[in-house]
C-alpha cells in the first residue's frame, strides 16, 4: 500500500472507531469508505433475521427517498444477502449475470438507483444480529476491480470489532439506564468513588442524603464519614482493589437518630484503567417506608409484570395467599411465579426477598 494510501487507511480507521461515539455513528466513516473505494455510495444495514424492516439503515448523501424507499419495499425482497460470512462478494457474482439483470430487484430498484456495481459483506454475530455493509457505483462508472475487492476486504476485520464493540456499548448504555432508574426509583442512593476517594458521580437520592448533611457529607468532592474507623475501611477498599475485595456493609449512624444501611462494592474495570469509577457506595434508609414501583422491581430484575407485582404484594407484608388473593391469581399459580423470583433476585426465602426489595441492595 502506497504511503499516500496508508495515510488514507488510517484515517478511515479513525473514522470507523470514532464513529461509536457520534450521534449518528458511522457517517462519516461511510463517507469516506465511498472515497476510498471510488464508489458513489456507502451502506451499512444492522437487522437481525426475519426482519421485514432493517432496524438500522445508513447512506450518507444518498436521496432519503431512495433509502427510505429500499427500507420499506425493498429490503425483505433484496436477494443480496446471506453472502458467504465476511468474504467481500460481487451482486451479480452473487447472483450470476443474467439472473442478476432479470430479477424483479434490479429491475424495480437497482435499475432506477443506478445499475448493479455493488460489493458488500454480511457479518453475523453470536446474538444473531448481522451486519451488511455495501459499496455503489454508478453503471456511468467502470466496476469494481480486484484492487477494490481487495481494499473493501482489508476493511472487513476491523468492521467486524467495532460493530461488536458497538452492541455492547449499546447493551451496556441500555443495561446502565435501566438499573440506574430502577436503583433511583427504589430509593437507593449511588455514590461512585475514583480510586483516590474523589466523588465522581451521584443520583439525585445521594444527591438528597447530601444536601440534609444528615449522615454522609461531601466536602472538597470527597466523603466525608464521621466514622473514623468506617473512613479506614474504605481507604483500605480502595488500595486493595486489583485483589478485588467482597463487598463491605456497614451502619451510618445519623444525629436526627437511626442509621443508614450502606453497601460498598469494586466496580469491575480492567487492569489497565487507573482512573474513573472505582468503588460505588449504595445507601438507603431502612426506616424509611418504602414505596416500590412494580415497573423499577421488574426492570431491576428482570422479572415478568405478574412476577414484579407478586414481589411488591409480598414486599407490603402480606402472605403469598394474601399476595395472590390481592392480585387475582390461584395459589399454586403464584407459588410457581415466587420461584422464578426466587431465582432472578437470588433470594431463598420470602422474608429474605423482602429484606432485599426494602434495604435496596443491603
Amino acid at each position: 500500500m502506497a504511503k499516500r494510501d496508508q495515510d488514507e487507511f488510517s484515517n478511515l480507521l479513525a473514522a470507523l472507531y470514532g464513529g461509536l461515539l457520534e450521534p449518528t455513528p458511522w457517517e462519516e466513516f461511510l463517507r469516506g469508505f465511498a472515497v476510498w473505494l471510488d464508489a458513489t455510495y456507502a451502506t451499512l444495514i444492522l437487522t437481525a433475521p426475519g426482519m421485514t424492516i432493517p432496524g438500522t439503515i445508513l447512506t450518507p448523501d444518498a436521496p432519503a427517498a431512495k433509502t427510505e424507499d429500499y427500507a420499506e419495499s425493498f429490503f425483505a425482497s433484496d436477494p443480496f444477502k446471506g453472502l458467504p460470512e465476511g468474504k467481500v462478494t460481487a451482486f451479480s457474482e452473487f447472483l450470476g449475470g443474467e439472473a442478476a439483470r432479470n430479477s424483479d430487484f434490479y429491475r424495480d430498484f437497482l435499475a432506477e438507483a443506478g445499475g448493479d456495481q455493488v460489493l458488500g459483506v454480511d457479518l453475523r454475530f453470536d446474538n444473531g444480529f448481522e451486519a451488511r455493509l455495501r459499496a455503489t457505483r454508478d453503471r456511468s462508472l467502470p466496476d469494481f476491480g480486484m484492487a477494490e475487492r481487495e481494499a473493501f476486504q482489508a476493511i472487513v476485520p476491523h468492521l467486524r470489532q467495532a460493530i461488536a464493540l458497538f452492541e455492547r456499548l449499546q447493551v451496556s448504555g441500555a443495561e446502565h439506564g435501566v438499573y440506574s432508574g430502577a436503583v433511583e426509583q427504589m430509593g437507593v442512593a449511588a455514590v461512585i468513588l475514583d480510586r483516590q476517594g474523589r466523588v465522581v458521580r451521584t443520583n439525585a437520592v445521594a444527591d438528597r442524603l447530601i444536601e440534609a448533611a444528615d449522615g454522609i457529607v461531601v466536602a472538597d468532592w470527597r466523603l466525608r464519614l464521621r466514622d473514623a474507623g468506617q473512613r479506614r475501611m474504605i481507604e483500605a477498599m480502595l488500595k486493595s482493589l486489583d485483589d478485588h475485595p467482597a463487598p463491605l456493609r456497614f451502619r451510618i449512624e445519623r444525629m436526627s437518630g437511626g442509621d443508614l444501611a450502606a453497601v460498598a462494592k469494586p466496580i469491575a474495570a480492567p487492569a489497565f484503567m487507573r482512573g474513573g469509577a472505582a468503588l460505588a457506595l449504595f445507601i438507603s434508609d431502612p426506616n424509611q417506608e418504602a414505596r416500590l414501583d412494580p415497573d423499577a422491581v421488574r426492570d431491576l430484575f428482570q422479572l415478568t409484570r405478574m412476577e414484579a407485582n407478586l414481589a411488591v404484594a409480598l414486599a407490603g407484608g402480606g402472605s403469598l395467599v394474601e399476595a395472590a388473593d390481592a392480585l387475582g391469581i390461584a395459589h399454586n399459580t403464584a407459588r410457581s411465579h415466587l420461584r422464578s423470583i426466587f431465582a432472578k433476585t437470588g433470594a431463598r426465602r420470602q422474608s429474605q426477598l423482602v429484606h432485599l426489595l426494602h434495604g435496596g441492595l443491603q
